[in-house]
């Protein structure tokens, strides 16, 4: 669990900017849930037999009620539990969003962490292949969006429960016949979990994977109909793909559409955002039936991506820094800074006394593009000296009633007021 010191707060703050910026634009509301839920919630949702559930949750009892509880895991199981406790889906269907830390009791290496943030993206009340085909390619914009290549895309389908249960039984009985040849993992998970033995990375596995049945084989006229909507507005869209008939995904709410967009820049940790659709799961948490799918994106393994060759130092700096010397400039730039404030602009009013020199020392590392100094001839005259640290030019002596709209004029290229202009140049 690792700490966000200011310089990477600011790039997490940059990115989440941009994320709320990208769903708004697809239509998609935020929504907000306890990091803390009842233990069962995760065991009926994500799947009794899932390595989460098995090993990796944090989960204890309330040592006040004896409730068992568990730090969230993911994200989809808490919302559709909101969703359906507050019958979200009533009249209409839902596009929501969340972000916020999950936790996995993991072995910790680059780019999973035991608190690890996610943003999720589900779609409620949505049966048709054009919401699986949606998600995909709002990945693809953000990814645009954000700069990044070396992002590729790879589908499946797992079909439905009919079609599921008989490739079930066909790789139960072909995994039994090599039962020696597999790890200890690999028979652990043979009648509990066999889909994630295809999922498997044991090299020495990999031959008997390759042989195993294929789920896509098993697809039905309605699976295979959905899964080829998907693949023709991806095409539509131009968003390359591979099917790789061995994604599983390790949830077991998945059902037909699965995906995961992976990059070889983060070792064995590749896989960036992953999704598909779990049209079971609203029913399973006690809800009426209903469609939904949804996708998953890791915060930390996106902004390893996104930060690579960013310059380090703040990504925020101040417009003003206001050095001041004797108490009445004291009292005179802390009203100065808090009528330009007040005009839209920042501004670090300097604490802690000390010299001009030194206090100007501190003005320039902060990175502010102006200082403003105040001293007992600007407190007689009502006034500031307003002096560039960036460029080259001459300093100048202002009136106190003056200095925004001054300042505005050199922030910004306007004589107006900052807040009059930032909004001009939005519009």
């Amino acid at each position: 669990m690792n700490d966000l010191l200011p310089d990477e707060a600011e790039r997490w703050e940059a990115f989440e900017e941009i994320v709320r910026d990208w769903l708004k634009s697809y239509g998609y509301r935020p929504i907000r849930t306890p990091v803390l839920e009842p233990t069962a919630l995760f065991v009926r949702g994500v799947g009794e037999h899932t390595d989460i559930v098995e090993k990796e949750m944090y989960s204890f009892e309330d040592r006040l009620n004896g409730e068992k509880l568990t730090l969230r895991p993911e994200g989809t199981a808490s919302c559709v539990r909101a969703v359906t406790e507050h019958n979200m889906l009533f009249s209409q269907p839902q596009r929501l969003y969340y972000t916020g830390p999950m936790f996995r009791h993991e072995r910790p290496q680059k780019g999973r962490y035991r608190q690890f943030h996610q943003v999720g993206v589900e779609a409620l009340g949505f049966a048709g292949p054009d919401v699986d085909a949606e998600h995909i390619v709002m990945c693809a914009r953000l990814w645009d969006d954000l700069g990044l290549d070396d992002v590729s895309l790879e589908i499946n389908s797992l079909g439905d429960a009919e079609e599921r249960a008989r490739h079930r039984a066909e790789l139960i009985a072909y995994l039994q016949r090599h039962e020696a040849a597999l790890d200890e993992d690999g028979k652990r998970r043979l009648h509990t979990n066999p889909l994630r033995v295809l999922d498997t990375k044991n090299p020495a596995l990999q031959e008997i994977v390759e042989a195993a049945p294929k789920l896509f084989d098993f697809l039905g006229e309605a699976s295979l109909k959905h899964f080829e909507g998907v693949t023709a507005l991806l095409r539509e869209a131009v968003v390359p793909y591979t099917l790789n008939t061995r994604l599983v995904r390790g949830l077991d709410y998945y059902n037909r559409t699965v995906f995961e967009w992976t990059t070889t820049r983060l070792g064995a940790q590749a896989t960036i955002c992953a999704g598909g659709r779990y049209d079971s799961l609203v029913e399973s948490l006690g809800g009426k039936s209903a469609p939904a799918c949804g996708f998953g994106m890791g915060i930390e393994r996106v902004m390893l991506l996104w930060s690579e060759g960013m310059e380090e130092g703040p990504l925020s700096r101040p417009d003003v820094y206001l050095v001041h010397q004797g108490e009445a400039a004291e009292r005179q730039a802390f009203r100065v800074a808090e009528m330009l404030r007040s005009a839209g602009m920042s501004a670090i009013f300097h604490c802690g006394g000390g010299s001009f020199k030194s206090q100007m020392k501190k003005a320039d590392g902060s990175g502010a593009s102006y200082a403003l100094i105040i001293g007992e001839d600007e407190v007689a005259a009502q006034s500031v000296t307003l002096k560039a640290l960036r460029e080259e030019l001459p300093q100048r002596q202002i009136a106190v009633d003056e200095i925004a709209p001054v300042l505005a004029s050199q922030l910004y290229g306007s004589g107006q007021d900052s807040d009059d202009t930032q909004d001009q140049q939005s519009n």
